[in-house]
């Protein structure tokens, strides 16, 4: 980085010289400069005046900053103002408060109850939340004002129909709701909205249930109570609807989907899988025509979680002679792992049965649980399940599960209908309306670390893959920087152009890449996450601010709330 001498003249705060620009639109990459101030683009293409800072960004890329809109950083950010790992994978731009979960409202007194849901739903330690939460707020607008502070980011927050369903409802909002309710929790969502939450977010999938194995609040609200909620959209000019659902070949859940995105005029998202079915798809392309913006969201990376000793799921658990060496350091295990003995009293036992059909079925698929590759393509073979190696070795599956462990390398486990490609999903997230979602950034800390996901899709999906056709890398960036910043209405970013809000990335194409998964203990009161850090970014810019050089943070904080959206658009 060139800084100016005494005598320079000082054009600009900030130059970006001779990079290779992708600029967010999906048009072709160009060679050319970027000049920076007052936070704003000014100047892109050849710049002659001079930055008081330069960057000689030759041979890299420089693309916007990438925007995520599903992450679960809720509680985090009142500890970490750094966003992190988001923050870590050029991502300058978060939306959390997804899948219907958060910490306001709030009644005094029943913290508890939603740190304890947002556990149980996004596997994110209670006893961190508990100490890294200050509290002090009960209403949306207060939580607000309280995370309303300098970050690396900037962050954007949704009003959260779990949490404000409990603050209407009380002990009764596991139960059908009132008219009154209705009413009270769309008022509560237009409050939230006009003090600028950027959308509103609900649940109704079967898979979010709290400590006791119950639904969360709102799985199965009606379609009354739905569009009732919807109504607090058309009082305000800005946000988006995100709906969890997994109802979407259901015709009734359809019709109120329909019925939310036409009385609104709103973006609505849906997170959607490639067994979900057809019907929400023809829906949003049916509905393009009429200018109703209906986008279902898809992970970039296929569902999936990471198997470790340490983490929230440990194959190793559902044998009973675990239990002799559960509490030995993770070293002592993995020498334990080795040996004759144990090995043996492993071979002899009787698997325990886990509480859940799910989790039964995720130990012991052989064929659906991989060595994670080396390469860290997420797209492995049947070679690398443990059926596979297990046949291959000439050994027995809970043989190749003892030395995987013993390695030290994550097993993954692969959701869904995974025939050993990713290619369904990539063909899935090429879609005309689809969005890329799901990072799932901030949660289920102790089985995955999908906040990686922008630079998986750079190394991986652009360049590195060799099982398949690659994907566009022009086509990436757009689909995480402008498209996405568009489902929420932040139409001042994601562009390379004058006049957009200064979010950007210097990148050594050749060499980003991920690191392998590690867990480590840096939440509040020592609780573990997992996390992937990468290499290759030069230089990540945010609000013309330069807060990450190759991987460090500059100890720059220009992030902020963003509130209401968009107020302007370029």
């Amino acid at each position: 980085m060139r800084r100016l001498t005494e005598g320079d003249a000082m054009d600009f705060d900030l130059v970006i010289r001779n990079g290779t620009v992708v600029d967010g639109t999906g048009a072709e990459a160009f060679v050319g400069d970027v000049a920076i101030s007052d936070g704003q683009i000014v100047e892109v293409g050849k710049v002659a005046g001079f930055g008081q800072k330069e960057i000689d960004a030759e041979g890299q890329l420089v693309t916007p900053g990438f925007v995520d809109i599903h992450t679960h950083f809720d509680g985090q950010v009142c500890w970490d103002k750094e966003v992190t790992p988001s923050s870590w994978h050029g991502v300058t731009t978060i939306v959390m408060g997804n899948c219907g979960v958060g910490f306001a409202p709030v009644r005094p007194g029943t913290e508890n109850e939603l740190i304890e849901l947002m556990e149980s739903v996004e596997d994110i330690p209670g006893t961190a939340l508990h100490e890294g939460i200050p509290w002090g707020w009960e209403s949306f607008a207060e939580y607000l004002d309280a995370i309303d502070t300098p970050y690396a980011i900037d962050i954007a927050a949704q009003a959260p129909h779990v949490a404000i369903r409990h603050f209407v409802m009380g002990e009764r909002c596991y139960d059908d709701a009132t008219a009154d309710d209705m009413q009270e929790m769309s008022r509560i969502t237009r409050e939230a909205l006009e003090a600028g939450a950027i959308g509103f977010s609900t649940s109704r999938f079967y898979g979010h249930r709290d400590k006791a194995g119950n639904l969360v609040p709102g799985t199965n609200a009606s379609s009354d109570e739905m569009i009732a909620i919807a109504d607090a959209f058309t009082h305000v000019d800005h946000g988006a609807i995100e709906i969890i659902s997994d109802h979407l070949k259901n015709e009734e859940e359809l019709q109120w989907i329909e019925h939310m995105a036409r009385t609104t005029g709103r973006p609505l998202t849906t997170l959607v899988t490639p067994e979900t079915g057809e019907e929400i798809w023809k829906l949003a392309e049916r509905l393009e025509s009429e200018g109703i913006n209906i986008r279902p969201q898809a992970g970039a990376r296929l569902a999936s979680i990471l198997m470790t000793l340490e983490g929230t799921v440990n194959p190793m658990r559902q044998f009973p002679s675990y239990s002799t060496i559960k509490n030995l350091s993770i070293e002592e295990q993995k020498k334990a792992l080795r040996t004759e003995k144990f090995r043996s009293q492993v071979l002899a036992d009787e698997p325990k049965l886990a509480r859940d059909r799910d989790t039964n079925k995720m130990i012991s698929s052989w064929d659906r649980m991989f060595v994670l590759p080396e390469d860290l393509s997420y797209e492995p073979g049947y070679e690398d399940s443990l059926e596979g190696r297990a046949a291959r070795e000439g050994i027995s599956v809970r043989e190749a599960l003892m030395d995987a462990m013993a390695d030290g390398r994550p097993i993954l486990y692969l959701f869904g209908d995974y025939d050993y490609t990713v290619q369904p999903q990539f063909d899935f997230i090429s879609r005309d309306r689809s969005v890329f979602g799901l990072s799932d950034g901030g949660a289920h800390v102790g089985v995955l670390c999908d906040a990686s996901v922008p630079t998986y899709m750079l190394a991986y999906a652009t360049r590195d893959r060799i099982k398949g056709p690659q994907l566009p890398l022009e086509f990436v960036i757009h689909k995480m920087s402008q498209d996405t910043a568009g489902v929420y209405g932040l139409t001042d970013r994601g562009v390379i152009a004058k006049g957009y809000k200064a979010d950007l990335n210097v990148i050594d194409y050749d060499k980003i890449r991920l690191h392998d998964p590690e867990m480590v203990f840096d939440l509040p009161s020592g609780g573990k996450r997992l996390i992937q850090k990468a290499e290759g970014y030069i230089a990540t810019i945010c609000g013309g601010v330069v807060t990450y050089e190759n991987g460090v943070h500059t100890g720059q904080m220009p992030g902020r709330l963003i509130r209401g959206g968009q107020t302007e658009s370029v």
